[in-house]
């Protein structure tokens, strides 16, 4: 399952990856942390009836991850869940075992295993979204690390002095490559509110002001991007995300990467995802236990 703030999509897979069963479900966060477990609960059910109670795995994708020290939710945008053993509960409320996983971590598991990074050993997954997260398989394994941070390169400051963000810090890289960070950067530059869509567009038209945003978002790109290589040295790297869908960065992005990583070429594949929106959900049935 993948549980969003505002739907809660259910998948069922054979042993091949292959859909069987899908459904979604409103997750009505408003009526609280109770009631969206027994929304939970509800399309696993309806999941368990699709192929008539049959034994199978169990996993959950979800914004914010399950705290190793405490148990508890963190750093989820469906704030009612934050502080809450969210796994436990569901655990005790399903009685069964389950595995709770950052999205992002699903979607680098559903690409790593379906989809463009089928048959790579390293598969580093990146969304850049409203914000910017990324996932690290290895071997067919979501690599979590002992703080559930890895892959958080979304965090690595590449600008003390650039805008603030939201964890604390100055100049993450979320907030100048995510599709929400571009959206606050042009209105900090230029004054006027635009979503990604319509810069993109500005850009290709050549608008001054898109044009230069845009080519700050290369070099912030390729620097980031170079950084991440630079310590991983993955097999590829997928892209996901609204900004994933802009092409250029496939070539003047990735140019860029080439500029700044620690090598004389550029060897790492950097690719668009191929399952798309549907990874997450896919990816949550892939990590179940």
């Amino acid at each position: 399952m993948d549980l969003g703030g505002t739907k809660i999509e259910g998948i069922v897979l054979d042993a091949h990856g292959q859909e069987l069963f899908r459904k979604r479900v409103e997750t009505q966060r408003e009526q609280g942390y109770q009631h969206i477990l027994n929304r939970i609960k509800g399309l696993h059910e309806d999941l368990k009836a699709s192929v008539n109670g049959a034994r199978h795995t169990l996993g959950i994708g979800t914004p914010g991850v399950v705290a190793p020290r405490t148990g508890l939710m963190k750093n989820s945008n469906t704030v009612c869940m934050n502080g809450q053993p969210v796994k436990d509960d569901l655990e005790k409320l399903l009685g069964r075992r389950l595995e709770i996983q950052n999205d992002a971590n699903c979607f680098a598991m559903a690409e790593a295993l379906l989809g463009a990074g089928r048959g790579h050993k390293m598969v580093f997954g990146v969304i850049m979204g409203t914000g910017c997260g990324g996932g690290l398989v290895y071997r067919g394994e979501v690599i979590t690390g002992p703080q559930a941070i890895a892959g958080e390169w979304g965090h690595m400051s590449i600008d003390p002095q650039g805008p603030v963000c939201y964890c604390g810090q100055k100049g993450c890289v979320e907030t100048f490559i995510s599709g929400g960070g571009l959206q606050r950067r042009y209105e900090a530059l230029y004054g006027v509110k635009k979503t990604f869509f319509e810069i993109e567009q500005d850009y290709h038209r050549g608008d001054a002001k898109a044009v230069e945003l845009i080519q700050e978002f290369f070099r912030r790109f390729g620097r980031a991007m170079a950084n991440l290589i630079d310590v991983l040295d993955p097999d590829i790297v997928v892209l996901g995300g609204g900004v994933s869908k802009f092409d250029a960065v496939y070539t003047l992005g990735v140019a860029e990467v080439a500029r700044y990583v620690f090598n004389d070429t550029l060897e790492t594949p950097i690719v668009k995802h191929q399952i798309g929106d549907s990874a997450g959900v896919i990816g949550a049935a892939l990590v179940g236990i």
